[in-house]
This record gives structure tokens, sequence and C-alpha cells, in this order.
């Protein structure tokens, strides 16, 4: 019993330095931190390009890959947004680098296996917000049915009497 623990604990500890691991070993050491959000997305989404300028990077950074247009992160801004074109490829992984006062660093962004079908729609509300819920339909009045109502009140009356019929005191008539 003693080894199972000690396993399991040997794979949780190997799991959690595998997962911390790979921005260490891809050697993008750059003085400023980058990422981009989401990192998998389907073709024809918006992706956000995260730049941390934490002392770094102080002009102008730009944003390359070959599933977006070029994009130029302004100096004082942190991040950006692109948009993955539609004929990006399912499944496929593809490079973003980052560019800031000459240092380079570059980070990957998988494309989902399914297309939406279009640009997702903003939702619009058709009830003005200053008016109240539409409340009160339904519920307890609902489908008003006697025959129903009447079987409840029957099965509730015949509960009750049960109840008193077997609850009241016996007297030695009763036959006990």
């Amino acid at each position: 019993m003693r080894a199972i623990r000690v396993a399991s604990a040997a794979l949780l500890g190997a799991c959690a330095l595998a997962v911390s691991a790979p921005a260490a070993v891809a050697g993008n050491i750059t003085p400023f931190g980058f990422s981009v959000l989401p990192s998998t997305i389907a073709a024809g989404g918006q992706v956000t390009l995260q730049l941390n300028r934490d002392g770094g990077c102080k002009g102008p950074a730009t944003v390359t890959s070959a599933v977006f247009d070029t994009v130029t992160i302004p100096t004082g801004q942190s991040s950006r947004t692109a948009m993955v074109d539609w004929d990006a490829k399912p499944g496929a992984v593809y490079q973003v680098t980052f560019t800031c006062d000459g240092v380079s660093g570059s980070t990957d962004l998988t494309i989902a296996g399914g297309r939406p079908v279009g640009p997702t729609p903003v939702p619009i509300n058709p009830v003005s917000p200053n008016r109240g819920v539409h409340a009160g339909e339904g519920g307890s009045i609902a489908g008003f049915d006697l025959k129903e109502i009447g079987l409840g009140a029957a099965l509730i009356a015949g509960s009750v009497g049960a109840a008193y019929h077997f609850s009241r005191r016996r007297t030695g008539q009763d036959g006990a």
C-alpha cells in the first residue's frame, strides 16, 4: 500500500515538472513576457496578443504569424487583438513571434478542428432594461386540471383519515 502512495506522489511531481518545463526548455528567454489568448482557437476567431511591459520592452512591439496579419502593439499599450484567417488549417500549430527592441520570442497557436459558420453574433436585448421580468405566468396555475386537483385532494383526505384512524386510542370494545 505504501508503494502505491510513493508512486502516486512521484507521478504527481513528474507531471507538475512537465507542465512547468516547456517555457524554460523552449529557449524563449526574453526580457519581456508575452502570450496569445486563447492558445487554441477556431479558424476565423479572434485572439488577444498580450505583452508584459515589465521593464524589458520600452518601444512598440511587432507580432507576426502566418495565420493572421502583422499586428503592432504601440508604446504604452500591452495588448491588441488579431483575427485568425478563415483558411487556417484545422489541427495545425502556427508560430506567433513577438519582437520588441530587437529581441524576439515566440509561442504556439493551435487551430481547433471545427470551423465556425460565421462571426459570433452580438446578442441584442429586445426588452428595455428599465422594465421588470415578465413573470407570473405558469407555475401553480398553469395547466389547471380539475381531475388532477380532485385526485390530489382525495389522496390527501384519505391519508389524513388513515392517520387519524391508526392514531386514535383503542378501547377494550374495539376488539384489541
